[in-house]
Formats: C-alpha cells, sequence, structure tokens
C-alpha cells in the first residue's frame, strides 16, 4: 500500500447520500479535511477551517480502510469521497485498493483542482460554487477536471442556489455544458457552526426556497434541470455523521 497520508476529517456511515446525482443510495462517507475555497454558507466548517486542523486525522490507506470495512461489514458499496475539497488529498491509492474490493467511489468537487485520478472514479460529481458563496469559479480549473475526467466516470452538475443572481449563474453554467446531466439543489441558510452540528436548521425556509426554485425552473420551462433537496437536512437537520 501506499504510504501516502490522507488528512481525514470523519468517516462514518452507512447512511444515504443526501443529494445529487446519487440521492438516497446507501453510503459510507470519508470526509477529508482542508479546502482551497471559504464559501460564506458552507455547513462543513469543521472539515474546511484551519481552525480544526488538530482534529484531521492523517491516514493510511490500510487505515482508512479498516474503518470502512469495519463499517460496511465488509459489504462493498459506494463510498463518497467529499470535504472541504478532497481533491487536496492523495486518493488515488485509496481508490485502487478499493475498486480491487468491489466498492465504488463518488467524489464531489468545486472544480477548482484537476487531478489525474478522477479517471478512476466512477462518479465525478462537478459543483461550482454561485455568486453567494464569495468564490469565484475559475473555468479554466474547471475544464481541466473535466479533462483529467477523461469521460470514465459519470459525470455531473450540481449547483447551489440561494437566489436569483445563483439562478442566472446556474443558468450561464448549463449553457456551457450542455452535455452533462444538471442538479439543482436549494441553499441551506443556518448551516452550523463547527462546534454544534445540534443547531437549529430553518426546513422551513429551506422548503419555501425549494417552492421558488421548482416554480423558477417549471415558468421559464428549464426542463433538462433537476431540482433536489438536501435529504439529509429534511431528515437529521444540521446533525453530523448521518
Amino acid at each position: 500500500m501506499s504510504e501516502a497520508r490522507i488528512r481525514v476529517s470523519e468517516i462514518f456511515g452507512p447512511t444515504i447520500q443526501g443529494e445529487g446525482i446519487l440521492i438516497g443510495l446507501p453510503t459510507i462517507f470519508v470526509r477529508t479535511g482542508g479546502c482551497d475555497y471559504r464559501c460564506s454558507w458552507c455547513d462543513t466548517l469543521h472539515a474546511v477551517d484551519s481552525d480544526y486542523r488538530d482534529q484531521w486525522l492523517p491516514m493510511s490507506v490500510d487505515e482508512i480502510w479498516s474503518e470502512v470495512t469495519r463499517l460496511s461489514g465488509g459489504k462493498p458499496l459506494t463510498i463518497s469521497l467529499s470535504g472541504g475539497n478532497p481533491a487536496i488529498q492523495p486518493l488515488g491509492p485509496l481508490i485502487a485498493h478499493g475498486h480491487a474490493e468491489g466498492y465504488r467511489f463518488a467524489l464531489e468537487t468545486q472544480g477548482s483542482l484537476a487531478k489525474d485520478w478522477f479517471a478512476e472514479l466512477d462518479v465525478l460529481v462537478l459543483s461550482p460554487k454561485p455568486p453567494s458563496s464569495g468564490m469565484a469559479t475559475d473555468w479554466g480549473a474547471f475544464d481541466d477536471c473535466l479533462r483529467m475526467a477523461s469521460h470514465k466516470p459519470q459525470v455531473a452538475l450540481k449547483i447551489v442556489v440561494f437566489d436569483d443572481v445563483d439562478y442566472a449563474y446556474a443558468r450561464e453554467a448549463a449553457s456551457r455544458y450542455p452535455g452533462l446531466p444538471l442538479y439543482l439543489q436549494p441553499g441551506n441558510h443556518t448551516p452550523p457552526p463547527p462546534e454544534a452540528d445540534d443547531a437549529i436548521v430553518d426546513i422551513e425556509g429551506i422548503v419555501e426556497r425549494m417552492r421558488w426554485l421548482v416554480d423558477k425552473v417549471s415558468s421559464d420551462r428549464w426542463f433538462e434541470a433537476r431540482v433536489l433537496p438536501q435529504l439529509h437536512v429534511l431528515i437529521w437537520g444540521n446533525k453530523r455523521g448521518v
């Protein structure tokens, strides 16, 4: 096994994938630590903010795999590689080891860092951050991610929408990549602080934003877009590890 260490914020499951192209699918999550973005509404600051770096464990592939197989009971299922931005971490050896054991791998990233091991994934979700995040999209870097994927994994586009400006951004992104399946998601405007995963979540407000987004897509006859909730937020609120 490779001696490369992967900074891990948390490993949990099995649970369901709560959003995007694999929503509802039984999943083990390997959440890495570290991110090159700092979105204004980030809901995983414990895996992003360097103040929590001492909680990120540098783990070998063997150590990670031991926990994955314990949680899954050795039954192959899908492993979601998330963050932060998991593209920061050397995940190629983990993917290769898991595939040898019959597991599948899905990764979600904002598309700011391209890695050659993207081509080894089963599913790659590219989620560029809209204006409400406070981040600017580097479409050149995003295109590099698509090139690295090299048409091997299933690739999807997922965009969080909070308001009309984000919606216009999503329309522009979709026009850039008409061949990618597109998933829109209403944003959680009440994300938890890192130290309080039981923080109150405004479910009513999130559902209202989803109604607005569905009405918007329908009235614009934007039939290529799929609008989905964060299912885990509707079920468990801001609770971590589910």
